[in-house]
């Protein structure tokens, strides 16, 4: 009997752990401080920093199952999702990694036992072959002498892409930096199915899959193109869950492992779709993978970024759905399928479903508003056009910028008897995928990095001052052994006091003296396993081995402990408050506030904020202590402990408890009860983007401030309106009303004055062919009472064309108004937008009524003047 996709997953994990492999957590979607890639899209992105050399981990071999996308960017497989057998927007790279400890031998030994063997996937062996790269002599006789593949089954591969090293078979993370030779290993489906092994011409046929890819990262490449060998060559791989589940399944295509089956089943169900063959099935199996695990890990649709490319999907998937005959918001609808489906894999949605959910369901309706005004646009371009043949740019437009697909397009053109260009709306798809090309990518050059190779004991928990020596000094990213006074520097010690920014709590500024020097940090970062403290020498000499004296800004210290004490207790109030669905999305501590933000649907209510800030402020009255206990990572789960999905954690973990309120992972610095917090306040409550809420607050002194600061303003409101504290608001009103019943008289007046000058006006009319014209420049008008006197005046001619105009600020003010019977020999708007290009500005409006603003105070004679002669070429 066949294994199934979790069966998989965990057996892959498993043999790895009975090898000495660390099983690590899959990463967030959203890579970590890694602002050149869009997205997580291959299981070495959480290591990058480690085969840097910029971090070291407690193990040297690492498992993963990790979650991957690829649908922006130079790694865009959108387009051709769901229409072949194996592309994905989503899906799990099973991975296991060597940090200097292993490198090609037990590589090859590793993933050829796994696939063969009897225990494990048991697949035949003369259905497996394997490539590598072209000079790579020493993975070829691994894998023809020791493991004994038949050598007209290992293929050398070249420079096959059009350089030195460009080859599928030779990796790189970027222009520079880590890269190697790989040996990629590929299943036989049989004859039955066309296509030839890696290297003929056939090979792009289905016949020979690649399931499995073993990189040998060997070389740091320079930026002049030198290889140089790695001190400490280590090992990358990367095999398809889902590919290697249709193997082991016995199925061609990825759409037809169980996974997929069941949630293609429930896409039909959701849709009223009959024909389970249909490709728009499959699209949207696909893209509620993507999209759902996406708000998971906080992405949410937007017009830029991560946000505009999972809108991009939402969409297609709705359209796919639209195209299926749903009539109804259906993709919402999935998620509760998905995370059945995809078992443990999906913990962390489970937990956020509700959120999930809502955020799919809003963009999935703002998308039926969105089509609609698609159509109206297309609809006005259509009027304008001029032929049978719709151009390719607003064909393009209308999809980039408001989703709307082009074979809508088509239909719509279709219908109309036209046609659309598609060749360019081909063409400026490729221009958009040019340009997302050439901005993503690793963009740096890794060996400029800052590298680190010393790890820093950090005693900051327990004290603010220690005894360090300097083990590493730095100046424009470049190692030095001295530093003299006035120069900036970063300085790396054995043992520091120093916190290093991370986890949302910013780094620590204080001293580090000598008996010859003072060093002023200003901030503290970190750097792999070491701690870097960034500022400059204020006087004297600082050189490697000197013993320094670091002392921590202990009052800043205790401002930033008290702010981020309280961003635990707020996240625990807000899941009382709002339910267990808030989950921190990101958050900021230092010594002045706290920011904090969480997944929530909706602005919260104001009663909401009230029933926060007090649940937080009874746990400060109960002056709680605040516990840390060092645990393992599964130990620290079992207590409940809420981890941040994302977050890099070692295999022990600290464990932070306030009394019986809150649990939760965290290496940062806090307070040692709740009641040192004194005081907690809510400054404001806003949305950062859909799905995601941040507040900020103050605490202690902070609060007491804002305390202070509001009884400032109500002691000044109640002076003002000769009151006080306790009749304030009754003051308030009273003046609220008679500003009220004050601006109503004011606007009577003004009626009665426009009418009266409304009345003066009539004498200047003039007949042009037979139809009455009033134009004038009024002194001393309200711009905002134009269109009062425009409409006493129609009602008074009966039939006209009027053209008013004032004069405010240095402001030109016009109006122009036709009555109804003109509208088809002369438009207010064609009118109003001759009359506010002479005067520098622009306008617009109804056929009987325009208005228009401008700049050029000097130039309205002369405009007015011309209006005559305008008419007259109408009339």
């Amino acid at each position: 009997m066949s294994k199934s996709t979790a069966e998989i997953r965990q057996a892959f994990l498993d043999f790895f752990h009975s090898k000495g492999h660390q099983v690590v957590a899959s990463s967030s979607l959203v890579p970590d401080n890694d602002p050149t890639l869009l997205f997580t899209n291959a299981g070495m992105n959480q290591f990058k920093d480690v085969f840097l050399g910029l971090d070291k981990r407690q193990y040297q071999r690492a498992t993963t199952s990790q979650r991957c996308v690829r649908a922006g960017g130079k790694h865009n497989d959108l387009e051709n999702v769901g229409y072949t057998a194996r592309h994905h927007t989503f899906f799990e790279m099973l991975g296991n990694f060597s940090f200097g400890d292993y490198f090609k031998q037990d590589a090859i030994s590793f993933a050829w036992e796994l696939l063969t063997g009897e225990q494990w996937f048991n697949l035949p062996k003369e259905k497996l072959w394997v490539t590598v790269y072209e000079t790579d002599d020493e993975a070829y006789n691994i894998w023809a002498q020791e493991v004994g593949v038949p050598r007209e089954r290992i293929i050398r591969i070249g420079d096959n892409k059009g350089s030195a090293y460009a080859s599928d078979n030779f990796w790189q993370m970027g222009d520079t930096g880590p890269c190697g030779p790989c040996s990629e290993i590929f299943y036989d489906h049989g004859e039955h199915i066309w296509g030839g092994p890696p290297g003929s011409p056939e090979e792009d046929g289905d016949r020979y899959i690649e399931i499995w890819n073993l990189v040998f990262m060997q070389f740091n490449r320079q930026s002049d193109g030198t290889m140089l060998p790695l001190p400490k060559p280590s090992v990358d791989t990367g095999m398809g869950l889902e590919r290697i589940a249709a193997v082991l399944q016995h199925v061609n295509s990825n759409y037809d492992i169980d996974l997929f089956r069941t949630l293609i089943g429930e896409v039909a169900s959701v849709t009223g779709c009959t024909d389970l063959s249909s490709k728009s099935l499959r699209v949207i199996a696909d893209h509620i993978r993507s999209c759902a695990f996406l708000v998971a890990d906080g992405v949410v649709p937007s017009n830029e970024g991560r946000g505009y490319v999972l809108r991009r999907i939402i969409r297609r998937a709705v359209r796919h759905g639209n195209m299926l005959g749903a009539r109804e918001t259906f993709f919402y609808k999935l998620v509760g399928p998905l995370i059945d489906v995809m078992g443990p894999a999906a913990e962390s949605m489970k937990r956020q479903r509700a959120m999930v959910e809502q955020v799919l369901r809003t963009e999935e309706e703002q998308f039926a508003r969105t089509l609609e005004r698609g159509l109206a646009l297309l609809d006005d371009e259509l009027a304008k056009l001029k032929g049978d043949t719709l151009d390719g740019e607003t064909a393009f437009r209308l999809y980039d910028t408001y989703g709307f697909p082009l074979d809508l397009t088509a239909d719509v053109c279709r219908e109309r008897q036209l046609k659309v260009d598609e060749e360019g709306f081909e063409r400026a798809m490729d221009e958009q995928r040019r340009r997302a090309r050439e901005s993503s990518g690793f963009g740096a050059d890794y060996n400029s990095m800052l590298r680190v190779d010393d790890a820093t004991r950090f005693f900051g928990y327990e004290e603010v001052r220690h005894q360090g020596k300097v083990t590493a000094l730095f100046r424009n990213g470049q190692s030095v052994p001295a530093v003299q006074s006035g120069e900036d520097a970063v300085v790396v010690l054995d043992e520091t006091p120093f916190y290093g920014e991370s986890g949302g709590q910013v780094g620590d500024k204080g001293e580090l003296k000598t008996s010859l020097g003072l060093f002023k940090v200003s901030d503290t970062q970190k750097y792999g396993q070491a701690i870097g403290h960034l500022g400059q020498l204020a006087f004297g000499e600082l050189k490697v081995g000197d013993r320094v004296e670091a002392s921590v800004d202990e009052e800043r210290r205790n401002r930033i402990r008290l702010n981020h004490s309280a961003t635990h207790l707020l996240h625990a109030a807000l899941r009382q408050v709002l339910g267990d669905h808030v989950a921190q999305k990101g958050s900021l501590v230092n010594d002045q506030y706290l920011r904090f933000d969480f997944s929530h649907p909706e602005a919260m209510k104001p009663e909401q904020i009230r029933r926060v800030e007090d649940i937080v402020n009874e746990q400060v009255r109960r002056n709680l202590p605040i516990h840390t206990d060092i645990m393992d990572l599964e130990s620290a789960r079992a207590t409940g402990a809420m981890a941040l999905f994302g977050e890099k954690y070692d295999a022990k973990v600290r464990v932070l408890t306030m009394g019986d309120f809150s649990t939760e992972l965290c290496g940062g610095i806090h307070a040692s009860r709740t009641g040192d917090i004194g005081l907690f306040r809510i400054l404001s409550e806003s949305g950062t983007a859909a799905g995601i809420r941040r507040i900020e607050a103050v605490t202690g002194e902070g609060a007491l401030a804002t305390v202070h600061q509001q009884s400032d303003v109500v002691r000044d409101l109640a002076q003002l309106v000769k009151g006080d504290s306790q009749n304030l608001s009754d003051k308030v009103k009273a003046l609220l009303e008679r500003t009220r019943h004050l601006e109503k008289e004011l606007q009577q007046l003004k009626s009665q004055q426009a009418a009266q000058e409304s009345s003066a006006l009539r004498g200047n009319v003039k007949l042009i062919n037979g139809v009455k014209v009033l134009v004038s420049k009024l002194d001393g008008v309200d711009p905002k009472m134009l269109r009062n006197m425009v409409d006493d005046l129609k009602n008074q001619l009966g039939s006209a064309v009027i053209v008013l105009a004032t004069v405010a600020d240095d402001k030109v003010s016009l109006i122009a108004g036709v009555t109804k019977d003109l509208t088809d020999r002369i438009k207010a708007g064609d009118l109003i937008s001759h009359l506010a290009g002479q005067v520098g500005g622009k306008g617009g409006g109804r056929p009987d009524m325009a208005q228009a603003g401008g700049s050029d105070v000097q130039a309205l004679p002369a405009a007015l003047a011309g209006v005559e002669t305008f008419l007259a070429a109408k009339f």
